[in-house]
């Protein structure tokens, strides 16, 4: 007796989780400093908005774009750790919105100063399903407080 095995759409529980994943393994992905898996999680072209942090304009970047970014901040640390948190995932079709909270704490030993910044805020997310699997393709982070050396970010690129 054979069974079929027919794929099946997953249900609106399991989608919601693939999305809440997708999200959660950008920061997972970035602080492990894992930058093929991260570049891996973007549509072709990302608007990527952290103008709450540092005004300005949001930006469009290509996913290598991106990741040559962050690796060029985030490596300069001695660690980082983002922390997802109270994702709220809105699924329609092929398109995704997922909210969620963060606290990123940033950390680099300095002669001079606290050795922590620590930011925390809210993230919005746009995804597009591609086959089976989900991209980012707009991300938005909200910064709504710090804690610490707020000069850590220019003694980590420099």
């Amino acid at each position: 007796m054979s069974e079929s095995l027919e794929a099946t759409a997953p249900s609106p529980s399991e989608t919601r989780i693939e999305v809440a994943e997708t999200c959660t393994r950008m920061a997972v992905h970035a602080d492990r400093r894992e930058w093929t898996l991260l570049r891996a999680l973007f549509a072709d072209r990302v608007r990527l908005d952290y103008t709450s942090l540092n005004g300005g304009e949001p930006v469009h970047l290509t996913p290598q774009e991106l990741v040559d970014a962050w690796s060029a901040t985030l490596g300069g640390y001695d660690a980082t750790q983002h922390l997802i948190a109270n994702h709220l995932v809105r699924v329609d079709g092929d398109r995704a919105v997922c909210t969620a909270s963060f606290q990123a704490t940033h950390r680099l030993a300095t002669p001079h100063g606290a050795p922590l910044w620590t930011l925390g805020g809210d993230y919005r997310w746009e995804l597009t399903r591609t086959g089976s699997r989900w991209l980012i393709h707009h991300v938005v982070m909200t910064a709504t407080w710090g804690d610490g050396n707020r000069d850590l970010p220019a003694q980590a690129t420099g």
